[in-house]
């Protein structure tokens, strides 16, 4: 692509979300800052419409589209929070969507996804390719293919959350030394930074990554698309993306610093503190940005630090698992 997003696009977005997306709060906690001798804030994108930060790119891919293009309709796949988010937001704008969804995804996911008035298309993960289906459905009815990630009306829709931290920060007189984001693909960390950096330039923002995942980190720090050796394994199934986008790579490149990435066992304990300090329910991937402000990965101490819990929801018996660590 010729131009990378910009600060000005995650505002036009923003102005597209207002009324839509919910304004989640910016929260703090005087015994977790006292344990860590800094502020920390959580941006909390769990308390979200669907549930996690999805809605805001996938509203904004659907608004940015031409009148003849909604009437068609959209496509997309997903195992969960960007099915939900595309359906959400299919509904509110009167847009006919299809979601791919694997077989066995979590029942509760596909209903949340039909109940907001998606066509959900079940394959099974080992014999069907996800993506396959995706286009054929639209070469067959016109619909326009709504990607995860990779896309610039998508990563500025969810860069409206750094945008939103941003201004929360500066309303409390804060300046933020960084800011941290969960990563799959890239799109809600590379957003996130144009958000972030648009108001704050000398606020460094930081994409997490689950342990064995962390290929969007070993590419910023080898120059070039590096990709994971697994497509599984993580409790963060939520941020499994093999490789970085071909949108999002080049635009993390010029706005992201070095990559974050803490382990399974370090996101069971961050969901624990979610809940005890701060009454938050995040799912293992929404977790992670939060997992490395608490390790220490990302620095606290003395300093005023953000991270975004994107998504928050977790099955009961993950859920479970987390809490009872610390019981």
């Amino acid at each position: 692509m010729s131009s990378l997003p910009t600060f000005a696009d995650v505002q036009a977005a923003a102005r597209r979300l207002e009324g839509v997306a919910i304004r989640t709060p910016l929260l703090e906690n005087a015994r977790v800052n006292a344990a860590l001798g800094g502020r920390l804030f959580i941006k909390a994108e769990c308390l979200q419409r669907t549930g996690s930060f999805k809605i805001r790119g996938a509203y904004n891919f659907l608004a940015s589209m031409s009148d003849a293009d909604r009437r068609k309709g959209a496509v997309g796949w997903s195992s969960g929070n960007h099915a939900q988010g595309l359906a959400e937001a299919g509904r509110l704008l009167g847009v006919k969507t299809t979601i791919v969804m694997p077989a066995d995804a979590p029942a509760l996911k596909v209903a949340n996804t039909r109940a907001s008035g998606a066509e959900v298309v079940l394959y099974d993960r080992v014999k069907d390719s996800r993506e396959e289906i995706g286009l054929g459905i639209a070469r067959k009815t016109g619909a326009t293919v709504v990607p995860p990630y990779d896309h610039p009306w998508i990563l500025t829709g969810q860069g409206t959350a750094g945008l939103e931290l941003a201004e929360q920060a500066e309303a409390l007189g804060v300046t933020l030394d960084a800011v941290a984001a969960p990563c799959s693909g890239g799109g809600l960390s590379t957003g996130v930074a144009l958000g972030v950096k648009g108001l704050s330039p000398s606020t460094t923002v930081h994409a997490g990554e689950p342990a064995g995942f962390d290929d969007l980190a070993r590419s910023l720090a080898s120059g070039k698309k590096e990709t994971n050796e697994k497509l599984s394994g993580s409790i963060c199934d939520a941020l499994l993306a093999p490789t970085p986008g071909d949108v999002t790579f080049p635009l993390a490149q010029k706005v992201l610093g070095p990559g974050l990435v803490v382990t399974d066992d370090e996101v069971l304990d961050a969901m624990e503190v979610a809940f005890r300090e701060f009454k938050l329910v995040v799912e293992p991937g929404g977790a992670v940005a939060l997992a490395a402000a608490l390790t220490g990965k990302l620095p606290v101490k003395g300093r005023a630090v953000a991270v975004i819990c994107s998504g928050g929801n977790v099955d009961h018996a993950t859920f479970i698992r987390a809490l009872s660590r610390h019981s």
